[in-house]
């Protein structure tokens, strides 16, 4: 049997763990030939391939990113897009794909089996933890714990000019990673998209923090709208799966605080770094056994599905359920934060 792997949406810490897992365990156990397809959907789309043996995965593990490229490509915006895969799959006598990514990559991935037949087997990644058949991505902890260090950090400067921090980070529709980070680094307000927010009610808590003569921190996710406003957007043009391009909320709310309260404040927009660098313990774990158990999948012919993590087992789920809703934020679960406000 020879397997197709590619790697499609935001890349994350994490992806080649997934890669040198999938390779190890199938070269050495299975005896599979592996290819790999360069830059997420267009690499099947134009049968761009790099040879993935075990001289390629050896030494990736700490590595972020993919050594696979990545892209947002969408094939079913593509002319003849369908037809290409299943051409270049026969080119390269590829029996079925690992397709690793979030809901985008793998919805395609869904369609493509349903509707067309294509064997693929997903592994869920996505920084923004918001996949609701899996109890986490890989990627996600890593994530926070580059916004939690720069929470840590930006606390000392807070406090030696006593001016207001706005840290944004990243979260289209979830707000775990806002949730998590801004709790982990002491944050003193957590705004996420799953609760829209009083502009008031942030400047009552930025003052009263003043009040103790404690400089604020306020963790805000991209995709957190005010209650009386909309979502503020980087620029109005969309991807090949119709996101328009976020980012912009943390200035605009900065503004309006320094406006309200007449306190000075700054943004800090971590943006891609969140996504960089040396993968944490916990996500070249949960990687490695993600890559092993998506292999196992091939080879049973359980096309169609998932890996996925319940509890401390990797389970298999059909990706069409993996991917029809997001997992986001409880209301409880937010509330129960709130304490630490203000």
């Amino acid at each position: 049997m020879k397997v197709g792997v590619l790697t499609g949406g935001g890349d994350c810490p994490g992806l080649n763990a997934v890669i040198r897992a999938v390779v190890r365990k199938g070269v050495q156990e299975y005896g599979y030939g592996f290819v790999g397809f360069k830059d997420g959907w267009r690499g099947p789309v134009e049968g761009d391939t790099v040879p993935l043996g075990i001289d390629a995965v050896r030494g990736i593990l700490p590595r972020g990113g993919t050594i696979l490229g990545s892209s947002r490509t969408n094939p079913f915006q593509r002319e003849n897009g369908v037809r290409r895969i299943k051409e270049n799959l026969t080119k390269y006598e590829v029996d079925a794909l690992v397709a690793i990514g979030g809901e985008d990559t793998l919805g395609v991935a869904a369609r493509l089996y349903e509707e067309y037949g294509i064997p693929c087997v997903g592994v869920p990644k996505t920084i923004d933890n918001d996949l609701s058949a899996t109890d986490y991505t890989f990627g996600f902890d890593t994530a926070v714990g580059i916004a939690t260090e720069a929470i840590d950090r930006l606390h000392t400067t807070a406090e030696s000019h006593m001016r207001v921090l706005v840290v944004e980070v990243m979260g289209r529709h979830a707000g775990w990673i806002a949730l998590h980070s801004g709790l982990a680094g002491g944050a003193n307000v957590i705004l996420i998209p799953e609760q829209r927010f009083d502009v008031d009610q942030v400047c009552a808590w930025v003052t009263s923090r003043f009040k103790a003569s404690y400089a604020p921190i306020v963790v805000v996710a991209e995709g957190a709208v005010p209650k009386d406003g909309e979502l503020v957007l980087k620029d109005a043009t969309t991807d090949s799966f119709g996101h328009v391009r976020l980012s912009g909320v943390g200035e605009w709310l900065a503004k309006e605080i320094e406006a309200r309260t007449g306190k000075e404040a700054r943004t800090t927009v971590l943006g891609h770094v969140q996504r960089g660098g040396t993968p944490s313990a916990f996500d070249r774990w949960l990687a490695t056994r993600f890559g092993l158990h998506a292999i196992d999948a091939v080879r049973d012919g359980a096309f169609g599905t998932m890996v996925a993590l319940k509890g401390t087992d990797i389970v298999r789920v059909p990706i069409a359920e993996a991917t029809a809703r997001l997992k986001t934020v409880d209301p409880a679960l937010y509330r129960e934060v709130g304490v630490f406000f203000g």
